[in-house]
């Protein structure tokens, strides 16, 4: 992977893959715990990094930040519209709309799905 093993590449690790889903915000906050001192700039560079490498995962659900999780892992996420929590799921492999590109030109390299409804705490508080 070419990268070099430093502390707040560490940091953003460790922070990541004891609480994904968070966005860069809650991430620099988070490895200051363990660092002390790290600028939002060094974290944004770090989080470029680690996901250009494949350590990490970045998606961006539908009119919100930037989210990261440990790469890797082939899954979908289930999202919350009312309290926000999200969910990994496994990827469903069978041929559906989501996995048919259809007839294109395009070289598809990755297709990611996100779910949107209610977990089940929301649920039974509208019921």
């Amino acid at each position: 992977m070419g990268l070099r093993v430093t502390r707040p590449r560490l940091a953003v690790l460790a922070t990541v893959r004891d609480r994904p889903h968070l966005d860069a915000d809650a991430i620099t906050r988070l490895a200051r715990i363990s660092l002390g001192r790290i600028s939002g700039q060094a974290v944004y560079d770090v989080l470029r990094a680690l996901t250009g490498a494949g350590l990490l995962r970045r998606f961006v659900p539908a009119g919100g930040p930037a989210l990261y999780e440990l790469g890797g892992d082939d899954h979908d996420h289930l999202v919350c519209r009312d309290c926000g929590a999200i969910v990994d799921t496994p990827r469903n492999r069978t041929p559906g709309p989501c996995l048919d590109p259809g007839a294109s030109a395009f070289a598809v390299e990755f297709a990611e799905v996100t779910y949107w409804g209610r977990c089940p705490g929301c649920q039974s508080r509208r019921d």
